[in-house]
C-alpha cells in the first residue's frame, strides 16, 4: 500500500479527525492499480469535519464515506491519500 500524507508530524496530532472514503474513479489503475482508492480529509474540528463530510458524501466519485476519531485502517487499498484541510478549503466556506 502506497500512503500520501499531506500532514507534518504536528499535524498529525492536530488533525486527527478524518473524513474517509473510497475513490470509486481512481480505484483499481494507476496508483491504485489491483485494488481501491481511499482518501481522507484530515481535520482539527469536529465541526469541521461534519462539513467536510457533507461535501464529500456530494461527490458521485465517493462511497462508503465516514468520520473516524480513532486510528483508520484503510483495509484493501492499493492508494492512500490525506489531505490536510485547512480554513480555505472549499467545504468551510
Amino acid at each position: 500500500m502506497q500512503i500520501n500524507d499531506e500532514r507534518s508530524t504536528e499535524q498529525k496530532k492536530t488533525h486527527n479527525i478524518l473524513v474517509t472514503a473510497t475513490d470509486r474513479f481512481m480505484s483499481g489503475w494507476g496508483l491504485a492499480d489491483g485494488g481501491s482508492s481511499k482518501c481522507a480529509w484530515a481535520c482539527d474540528s469536529v465541526k469541521k469535519a461534519e462539513k467536510v463530510f457533507n461535501w464529500v458524501k456530494k461527490r458521485s466519485e465517493m462511497k462508503y464515506v465516514n468520520i473516524q476519531h480513532k486510528k483508520w485502517n484503510p483495509k484493501n487499498a492499493a492508494h492512500v491519500s490525506v489531505y490536510l484541510v485547512g480554513d480555505s478549503h472549499p467545504a468551510l466556506s
